[in-house]
This record gives structure tokens, sequence and C-alpha cells, in this order.
């Protein structure tokens, strides 16, 4: 909840954890052994030892670090319930302070209704908004039970005291899960000092038994923040674990999709079966064609790279679809686009990419595959998305001779469902192929 994530330089992501709160968090791991993100059945202690072992990198997740600061919504909300469930049985008491009470319950309330509404509204949370409200808290905390001591005599004052002293409670639990153990434990140390100060500004007696019951309540809202700390602490490291082999899983993925869609295609031209030397303009246009094969792929594996390091604009998806025409015209196949009024403002660059690949990969199989070189793309709008339709009149094929190819399985049909899109392959002997690629707006 706080700026406060530093990298772990001492101890495992537990002992970090208790010592500095949530916000270590949002260290992301650096040494997460792979056994930790195992699928397979593991004893549960031996999970988390691994993970509580576990350092992190230094490397601060922004996203993290901005949700960190949902840990205090449990202290607020906890405060919100139960000021008025005591208020309630301090008017059950009828001991005397009922106003009083009553207007320090709707105050505390109050109070901590605008923190939870600033903490869910402010975007981000920096080391100065978390001090603000760790310093808010302990002087309402303090302003409270103060006021109470003050204003309600004996014999209300033990109830209405009750009510105020549950507010340090939540301030126990708040320190302990943004600051860690060492800030909770502090904090209940400097309430036995405190109680005694309270009951001697309002003239009360009390015996030590009371002023160590009184302290000693305060240690099971730490117990429970620590409790909660490490059950989201764990979880979202696990969680991390699980995403980290899910990412690994899509980058394999890619770079396959990547390795058949350049170096294989210009590979399998090469092993086509060659001219005849004595043939000469036949060798010729072969080795033309196998040059514009070569050069498209190094146009678009240097885009590729250029994309990793900075973005490239995109003007939508007809100049996406023009530029792999313009590209596959190179390697000998025509394609006429057609287009209907669309809308792609809100396509994201992710789907426009699976698009333009997805549409590559097809019109290469055309030309590999279909006999024509020829190919009619039409773009429109459908079913809440972008729809690409590759019609050629070549040869076709039957559903029963399709080969369950690497081409149609990843370079397109994976390719697409990774952005939440799909495809359809409609095909016949001796009347071309319909490839439909659909991703949602």
């Amino acid at each position: 909840m706080s700026s406060v994530g530093q990298p772990v330089r001492q101890g495992g992501y537990l002992v970090a954890l208790l010592r500095a709160g949530a916000p270590v968090i949002a260290d992301l791991p650096a040494d997460l052994p792979d056994e930790t993100i195992d699928p397979n059945p593991l004893p549960g202690w031996r999970r988390i030892s691994m993970m509580a072992g576990s350092r992190g990198a230094g490397d601060i997740d922004s996203l993290l670090m901005r949700a960190c600061r949902y840990v205090v919504v449990v202290p607020l909300v906890f405060r919100i319930v139960a000021l008025p469930v005591l208020l309630l049985a301090v008017l059950a008491a009828a001991g005397g302070g009922e106003l009083t009470a009553a207007l320090l319950a709707a105050s505390a309330v109050a109070a901590n209704v605008i923190a939870l509404v600033l903490v869910l509204r402010i975007r981000g949370f920096r080391g100065s908004a978390a001090r603000v409200l760790l310093g808010a808290d302990l002087v309402i905390a303090a302003g409270l039970n103060l006021a109470a001591s003050i204003a309600v005599a004996d014999p209300g004052y033990p109830a209405v005291g009750e009510l105020t002293w549950a507010y340090l409670l939540g301030s126990v639990a708040l320190f302990t899960l943004s600051r860690g153990v060492l800030a909770g434990g502090l904090l209940i140390v400097a309430s036995l000092p405190f109680h005694l100060i309270m009951t001697t500004a309002g003239g009360h007696l009390a015996s030590a038994a009371t002023v160590a019951y009184d302290v000693v309540i305060l240690v099971p809202a730490l117990a429970t923040a620590l409790v909660v700390l490490l059950l989201i602490g764990v979880g979202t490291r696990l969680a991390m674990g699980v995403g980290i082999r899910r990412g690994r899983r899509v980058e394999h993925a890619i770079a396959q999709r990547d390795i058949h869609d350049t170096v294989l295609q210009t590979l399998e031209a090469m092993a086509l079966t060659p001219t005849e030397p004595a043939d000469l303009p036949a060798a010729r246009a072969q080795l033309a064609e196998l040059r514009g094969i070569a050069r498209a792929q190094a146009i678009e594996l240097r885009r590729g790279l250029t994309e990793l390091v900075e973005p490239v604009a995109s003007g939508g998806i007809g100049e996406e679809l023009a530029g792999v025409a313009a590209e596959m015209a190179r390697e000998g196949l025509r394609a006429r686009l057609v287009f209907t009024d669309v809308d792609d403002g809100l396509l994201s660059e992710a789907r426009r990419r699976a698009v333009r690949d997805a549409v590559r990969e097809a019109m290469r199989n055309t030309m590999k595959h279909a006999g024509t070189d020829e190919v009619v793309l039409r773009v429109e709008q459908r079913d809440g998305g972008i729809a690409v339709i590759a019609r050629d009149h070549g040869t076709g094929f039957s559903d029963a001779d399709r080969p369950a190819g690497f081409g149609i399985s990843n370079s397109i049909t994976a390719r697409l469902a990774d952005v939440g899109g799909s495809s359809t392959i409609e095909s016949e002997p001796g009347k071309g192929t319909r490839v439909t690629l659909w991703v949602p707006l």
C-alpha cells in the first residue's frame, strides 16, 4: 500500500513479508523454484516452504503495488461493521454516556467510510498517502479514546471505553498489514502507557488486571492480520508462479509460430524440386521467387524486432492487410481487398497483429496448396467483432483428406484463440476454400 516495496535482501519471502508488510508482495520473485509452479500434486507445506525461501528481484510491479493498498480494506470494514454493534451494547447497558457513545461511534464510522472511499478511488498509493492515512488513523484512535475517557463518567465509561478501544484493534491490524509485525507489535506496547494516560485524564480507576486485559486483547488483532497477510502473500506468489508457467508456454508457442511462419517457410521453398539446369528461364524464375520469399521474411523479422523495442503505430486493420497483400504479391499471390463499413478503432494492437499474421498464413496455404495465384480478402463487422474472409477458387479439399498441419492449428486457430477470436475453414474439392477469421472488438 506504499512505496516501501524494497528488494528482498535478507531472509526469504515470508520473512520479508512479516517484516515489511503487504508492499513486499509487489516485489517480483527472482528465484521461484520450478517445483513451486509444478501443476502435479505436491504437499502443501513443501510448496509453501519453497515459496517462503524465494527472494525478490527488486523489480517492483506497479500494478501489484497499487493492488497492495486493498489490504487496508479489512480493518476499515471491520470497524464500520463492529462499532455500530458495540454501540447497541452500550445503549442496552444504559449505564450513562449513551449520547456521547453514539456521537463517537458515528464519527468513527464516518471516518472509516471516508478512508475506504479514498483507498478505493486513489490511483496508486504512494508513501506519503500511506503515511497520512496511518497518521490520521492513530490521531483518531487516540482522540476517540481520550474523548470517551474525559466525557463519560463511571459507571457508563467501561462500556463506552470498550467501544472506543475496539477502534484500536483496527489500528493494530492496519499497521501490521501495511508495515509488518514490528509496527503492529510496537503499537500494542505503546497502548500500555496510553491506557494509563487515558484513564488518568478521565479520573477513572483501572485495576492492573483490567489494563492487562485491554492490552492483551489487541494481540488477536495482530495475529489475525498476520494470518491475512500470509494468506494473501502466499496466494499472490503462487498466482505469480502460475502466471510464469503460463507465460513460458505462451512464449514457447509464439516462438514455434514465428519459426513456422518465417524460417520454415523459406526452408520449404528452398527444398522444392529444383528445375533442370537446361531450363535456364525457369531456374531464374525459381531463384527470383526464392529471393522474394527470403526478402519478405527478412522484412517481417525486422518488423517484429522493431515492435519489441518500440511499438509501431498502426493505421488500422485495413493498413495491416494491405501490407500483407503487398508482401504476398512479391511472392506471387495476388490479393484483392474488399472493405465494408467497419469501425476498428476499438480493436487492440494484439488482435490486429493476430488477424494480420493469421491472414498471412492463410494466404501462404493458398499459395502452396490451392493451385491458384489469386485470393479475395473481405473485411466486415459482425457479431460484435471484425471478420476477415479469405476466399480462393483453387483446388479445395475435403475435411477427411485435410492434414492437421501446424499452420492451421497453431498459426491460425491458436493465434486467434489467444486473443479471444476464432476461425472456420470451409472447402470442397474443385470449389476452392473459404477461411473466416474473427476477433472481438
